[in-house]
């Protein structure tokens, strides 16, 4: 049998050492780690342990004996609660230094390859309004903090809207203001649950799959269009018309308003119709004189404005003269690679998703760009030596894969490609190294920048420039 939460010990004075993966710190009790959320190296605490583990512990904070010195005061409410921005604990130039030892740590430690001097984290500008996408769920009833249950009293069983509370499907912590997006995001999702409320509209229960509601998407450009997803559980035209003129309405921001109709029990869209009911279909993005356009299942990076300080570190590390044949391979919807495309003879796209491509080629068209050709497919049927034979050996290799990294057929037709520079642009430093490992024998590490897009949150992005050995 399982042992009851209540039989976990309650740990007195843990001191934090270090910061640990996913955003946690750590410190020992005998000799053991103990994993705690949301505290920072030098705190003093006292921890209830909810998870035990053969060689580790987890647990929460139930009294803090000493606060760091290196710790600073969290700006949003829902901090800790919530479970992201973990880090607006720790000073934003903190954040950075152990962004870049993070990087160092996981290129050395996993990928056990020689490394230059890794550069200090590019900071972002913005720190807090920095997004251009969130999504937010409907749930019948709210989440209930701990503080709240403790308390006790006569607490109202409130419907929510909000953020899925970490590892909960079904729960979700209803939000005042967020911190990640302009306010009029804050604007549109606390008037949407306002009008909901008022007009009894039925919340979404996960469980029982039942409701109305279910989620809101909001996506604001650097060009200040606004683009508003509504997702609706069922096709009810009555409420569906009143509440989409009720935002059209009143927030004359909208530029492009939209639903979708998921009557599925799981939360993905990629199968479901976009219905544009007021404005354009899309939205527009600038970068240095390119426009981007950006649709509804469009995958844009989430920070516009470090975006473009990560292109630019990337379009630095290609080197391009003007007469290389550039691949971008995991393309997306061909940003970089249009990006990249004024400075390359002739640029090479590749993107699993066929929607991607089919924005990649619009975005080229968009810019008058004429030297790109995109194609869309698995990376591991579509890159092969007869591909390379028909559309040239690439001088430069761009990599930004998923998390998951590259698969190791790819790195071998690469290889076999052998082309003078190859730039790895990654959100996961630990299966980068491991693919830095497989490119060692022909391949040295000249650069690793890291890339600040998400502060307050523990991701990194990481751009490696390897160049070929002689």
């Amino acid at each position: 049998m399982s042992r009851k939460r209540r039989d976990y010990p309650l740990i007195e004075g843990l001191k934090i050492t270090t910061l640990a993966a996913e955003g946690k710190a750590m410190g020992r009790a005998d000799e053991q780690v103990v994993f705690v959320p949301m505290t920072v190296p030098g705190d003093v605490v006292d921890v209830q342990i909810c998870k035990k583990h053969r060689r580790y512990m987890e647990g929460r904070v139930v009294r803090f004996v000493e606060k760091s010195p290196l710790r600073t005061e969290p700006f949003c409410a829902h901090f800790g609660v919530c479970g992201g921005c973990k880090w607006q604990n720790l000073p934003y130039e903190e954040q950075l230094r152990q962004k870049t030892t993070q990087v160092h740590d996981q290129l050395s430690r996993i990928g056990r390859i020689e490394l230059p001097e890794v550069r200090k984290c590019l900071g972002s500008a913005q720190t807090q309004f920095y997004r251009n996408k969130l999504e937010f769920t409907f749930a019948d009833r709210r989440w209930l903090t701990y503080e709240e249950i403790a308390a006790g009293g006569d607490i109202e069983s409130a419907p929510a809207l909000g953020f899925h509370i970490p590892g909960c499907f079904d729960k979700v912590l209803d939000i005042d203001k967020c911190w990640l997006q302009a306010d009029i995001s804050n604007r549109i999702r606390l008037e949407t649950k306002r009008f909901c409320i008022d007009n009894g509209y039925t919340f979404h229960n996960a469980r029982a799959h039942e409701g109305l509601m279910r989620t809101i998407i909001i996506r604001t450009a650097s060009t200040g269009e606004v683009m508003v997803i509504v997702v609706f559980n069922e096709n009810d035209r009555e409420k569906i018309d009143a509440l989409m003129n009720h935002l059209g309405d009143t927030f004359p921001e909208i530029t492009s308003l939209i639903y979708m109709i998921n009557d599925k029990w799981n939360d993905s869209l990629g199968d479901r119709e976009p219905i544009c009911f007021r404005g354009k279909d899309h939205i527009i993005e600038r970068m240095e004189g390119l426009q981007f356009k950006v649709g509804p299942k469009s995958f844009y990076q989430t920070n516009s404005e470090q975006a473009y300080e990560l292109y630019k570190v990337a379009r630095e590390a290609a080197d391009l003269r003007g007469d290389e044949i550039l691949y971008d391979l995991y393309t997306g919807t061909g940003t970089i690679a249009n990006f990249c495309a004024r400075l390359a003879r002739k640029v090479v796209g590749i993107e699993y998703v066929a929607e991607a491509i089919e924005d990649a080629r619009v975005n080229s068209a968009l810019n008058g760009i004429d030297n790109t050709t995109f194609y869309a497919g698995d990376m591991k049927e579509v890159l092969s030596d007869e591909f390379v034979e028909r559309n040239g050996r690439p001088d430069v290799v761009i990599l930004d894969p998923p998390r998951a990294g590259v698969d190791e057929p790819v790195i071998e037709v690469i290889k076999r490609a052998a082309p003078r520079r190859i730039v790895y642009v990654s959100c996961n430093p630990a299966t980068q190294a491991r693919d830095l490992a497989l490119l060692d024998d022909m391949y040295r590490v000249e650069t690793v920048q890291p890339v600040d897009m998400f502060p307050h949150t523990h991701h990194v992005e990481n751009v490696v420039k390897l160049v070929k050995r002689q």
